[in-house]
């Protein structure tokens, strides 16, 4: 089925016109006569429609809540397509926000001027992986913070970090067993640069979150990125907790 990201007052309509955004890519998809084609506002509601030349309504609008347990994946910024590719995969997970961080050893610099375009091409990448992968929640994605200003988020969150510590850390899925979630404070990952944390940072985040090991190996940033929303979304599962 072909999908299109609408505004929600679209979805009221038996017979919607569609915006110039959505109207070209249809066009593009060249939907027969008799296909469905669903319309979907990124934020829990959608509705099926005909194609007959033009929409035609074939059910009511329908209405998904956001799960009071989403996950928050709050990573350093990596290079080029690779951060792309992080927010693509998050977003086919189903991650609930997406934070993306400037740490001292971020090999990405992004000056505070240009961070709300950025955020602007962040989120049609978003649009893009939510319509191919039936996502019915796009994520909330913030512009570009600094290191100082993740660390609200981590307080706010159950905050898992992939970090070496001494003792070593725990594997990330026994932590996550073992932790209390609780609707107020859902779950979070925070990923690291290619670099590391600096030690003044990583001081800062294990007073406020959960050292964890991401595996024996060394992972690439966006790698570990995947791998920890994979692990919790698993988790949570077996939990039978909302994701």
């Amino acid at each position: 089925m072909h999908r299109l990201l609408v505004e929600t007052s679209l979805l009221e309509r038996d017979a919607p016109e569609l915006p110039a955004d959505a109207a070209r890519h249809l066009k593009v998809v060249r939907p027969q006569r008799g296909e469905r084609v669903e319309l979907f506002d990124g934020r829990g509601r959608w509705r099926a429609y005909e194609w007959t030349g033009a929409l035609r309504a074939v059910g009511e609008a329908e209405f998904l809540p956001r799960p009071p347990t989403g996950i928050t994946l709050v990573a350093c910024v990596t290079k080029g397509s690779r951060w792309d590719w992080t927010i693509e995969k998050a977003t086919e997970l189903g991650v609930a926000r997406i934070v993306p961080v400037i740490s001292a050893r971020t090999i990405v610099r992004i000056p505070k001027g240009e961070r709300a375009a950025k955020r602007e091409r962040w989120l049609r990448v978003a649009e893009d992986a939510a319509r191919q992968s039936d996502a019915k929640w796009l994520p909330e994605i913030y512009a570009a913070v600094d290191f100082a200003d993740s660390l609200p988020v981590v307080r706010e969150t159950t905050c898992f970090v992939g970090a070496l510590t001494d003792p070593p850390s725990p594997p990330l899925l026994s932590a996550i067993c073992a932790a209390n979630i609780a609707p107020g404070r859902p779950p979070a990952v925070y990923v690291g640069p290619e670099g590391d944390f600096a030690p003044d940072e990583l001081a800062a985040l294990l007073e406020c979150a959960t050292p964890t090991s991401f595996g024996p190996t060394i992972l690439r940033a966006e790698t570990a990125a995947i791998f920890a929303v994979g692990v919790v979304t698993a988790a949570l599962s077996s939990r039978q907790m909302p994701l």
